[in-house]
């Protein structure tokens, strides 16, 4: 397939690139690597392979590597080059650029320096999850990755308690289940909730339910690829004795009763002594 190779204006360009699918690349984002003077990308190989797919030549133009953990050097090089008046194609390893991934840094500086910065938009995880989770889209909120620890883990959820829209996070496939069981402690395992997995590839799956039937499942099973977790927004039922109740019975599984008792609170909206002294029962009990 020929692609457009005009010449592209001096400025920064973001790049989405597929998640699974190879060609789920869109034909004007193929059109900017053609037409680059010089292709950044978070993994130049995976770029290669991409550019190779869908054959459009590298030739003799730079292709440098650009993520997280490069440093300021590899941002000046590329400063260096939107300076001196060339066109920059940055694209991290699969979906769009800054979203989870790198890119945020070099937009900044490319942006104070004056330079043009524009996107060309395309695949990325999130929406595709949403499409396919069956909750509402009317509002979300992208929380990225939580926290290792199962504590630091539930306060984090704590904080999106109250969010009113679906939550949405990435996950790794060897905590998905401790994740989960948190969410259903912290949030309320009545929440519905949806897990997607390797999505636009094939083997894409979708599993719906509420936090406790996906958290059951989740314990009996080893999960692979890459994932998204979603859960719902509260629906106003989990305000009640038995569900905070419930919650603090998880919670109190792996945390203090100090910590347990603060993570239901804060979840449910309650009175931190009351939550406390119910705990204290439970524990005794």
């Amino acid at each position: 397939m020929n692609h457009k190779t005009e010449k592209l204006q001096p400025g920064l360009y973001f790049v989405a690139t597929p998640i699974g699918t190879a060609r789920d690349i869109t034909l004007r984002a193929l059109d900017v690597l053609a037409s680059a003077d010089v292709i950044a990308a978070e993994d130049t190989r995976s770029m290669r392979r991409l550019l190779e797919i869908h054959g459009v030549p590298l030739g003799d133009r730079p292709l440098l590597s650009y993520h997280d953990h490069s440093g300021a050097g590899a941002r000046d090089k590329l400063m260096t080059f939107l300076a001196e008046g060339r066109s920059v194609a940055y694209a991290s390893e699969a979906g769009t650029p800054l979203i989870a991934d790198p890119g945020y840094h070099l937009s900044r500086a490319a942006a104070e320096a004056g330079h043009g910065v524009t996107s060309a938009p395309g695949p990325c995880a999130i929406i595709t999850a949403l499409t396919l989770a069956g909750l509402p889209t009317d509002a979300f909120f992208f929380a990225g990755f939580l926290p290792n620890t199962s504590k630091a883990r539930c306060t984090a959820l704590a904080a999106l308690s109250d969010v009113p829209g679906t939550l949405v996070f990435y996950e790794s496939p060897k905590r998905v289940a401790d994740m989960l069981k948190d969410a259903a402690a912290t949030l309320g395992g009545t929440r519905e909730a949806a897990i997607g997995r390797e999505l636009t590839k094939k083997f894409e799956e979708v599993l719906r339910g509420t936090l406790d039937e996906l958290s059951q499942g989740a314990a009996e099973r080893r999960f692979k690829g890459e994932i998204v977790v979603l859960i719902d927004r509260a629906r106003g039922e989990t305000d009640n004795a038995d569900d905070i109740e419930t919650a603090l019975k998880e919670a109190l599984k792996t945390m203090s009763l100090r910590d347990a008792s603060e993570v239901v609170a804060q979840a449910y909206g309650a009175h931190k002594r009351k939550i406390y002294q119910l705990a204290l029962k439970l524990k005794q009990d």
